[in-house]
């Protein structure tokens, strides 16, 4: 029995791509598949940091409150400016790697070495930026206070400015005792200490009789709910339990710990990509300073780092819009 076999075209090959299908080079092709997985696993996070906001909208941080630092101006109100000049940058890095690209097609070996520097030390800049904003985030500046269920209570003075622990905390003689391994419960060390004890903290509250608590409560203008004296003396007094400074993935001074969970995770996953690709950009450019592409007379090396870069701009751009203005 004869098996009928469908033929197309003149050779009988039943896939004509040969070998760049979409006029593509493997390299690049795959490199479009890994973007293409890679961007549905920042879809998945944004997604899930989208449902968990919408679920804890009262305890949500607002971004202005709380990434409102900027290098060198300390006490100075900044919000988001810092994070502003992140993405300048980075978008920036994008047109210099447009530019190396470019250059690439056209075998100009010392623009190509140029471009890609600048590419590098943009996205250097970046990398730093991002620790040094992680750092202020753990740190913290001005401190809270956790209730019993589980709620961030923040300070300000009469106008409205927040006011650090540091500002009003009373002193009570006696030494806290930090729990160890050998006597903690469940053999497990307790954290370090905060500066200051809730019972400093309550005392020196009462002290100040221009302070107010701000609760995680939404108002219906979307600001964080600021309580009368008296108000704030009792819910300071009846749910004050513990002293927060900074954030970490228990604690956090800026409201709940799943913002800060989302924080790291999502920006440390993308600040990860940028410094995977500020190594692979820096051994390309030895590549084109050595003329490896040029003997190759081809800089498709540099379009597909390029491919990667762009990505992992775009991203950002994502991240920023979602995380930090919405």
């Amino acid at each position: 029995m004869e098996t009928a076999v469908t033929k197309t075209g003149t050779e009988g090959k039943i896939w004509g791509g040969g070998n760049k299908p979409l006029s593509s080079s493997y390299g690049k092709l795959m490199m479009w598949f890994f973007i293409l997985s890679d961007a549905l696993t920042f879809s998945g996070f944004i997604a899930a940091y989208g449902f968990s906001r919408f679920k804890f909208i009262d305890s949500w941080p607002i971004a202005d409150q709380v990434f409102n630092h900027f290098p060198f101006l300390h006490g100075v109100d900044a919000p988001m400016y810092y994070v502003a000049f992140m993405t300048f940058v980075l978008i920036f890095s994008s047109v210099t790697m447009v530019l190396a690209v470019d250059a690439g097609h056209q075998l100009k070996k010392q623009k190509v070495a140029v471009y890609m520097f600048l590419t590098i030390i943009g996205g250097i800049i970046f990398v730093g930026s991002q620790v040094w904003e992680w750092k202020n985030f753990i740190k913290g500046e001005y401190g809270a206070v956790e209730t019993k269920g589980g709620q961030i209570l923040q300070f300000l003075d009469k106008d409205g400015h927040r006011v650090a622990l540091a500002d009003f905390a009373a002193s009570i003689p006696g030494s806290r005792v930090q729990h160890e391994s050998k006597n903690g419960i469940w053999f497990s060390s307790e954290g370090d200490l905060p500066s200051y004890s809730i019972e400093e903290i309550k005392k020196g509250f009462a002290e100040h009789k221009d302070l107010l608590v701000r609760t995680q409560v939404l108002t219906e203008d979307g600001q964080k709910t600021v309580l009368s004296r008296e108000a704030s003396l009792a819910k300071l007094n009846k749910d004050g339990k513990l002293v927060v400074e900074g954030a970490n993935l228990i604690h956090n001074e800026y409201g709940t710990r799943l913002f800060a969970n989302f924080f790291f995770f999502i920006t440390g996953f993308h600040g990860f990509h940028v410094f995977t690709g500020i190594i692979i950009n820096v051994i390309i450019f030895f590549n084109v300073i050595l003329g490896t592409y040029e003997r190759r007379k081809s800089y498709e090396m540099v379009e597909k780092v390029g491919l990667y870069w762009h990505f992992v701009d775009l991203v950002w751009v994502f991240v920023f819009t979602f995380f930090y203005l919405v």
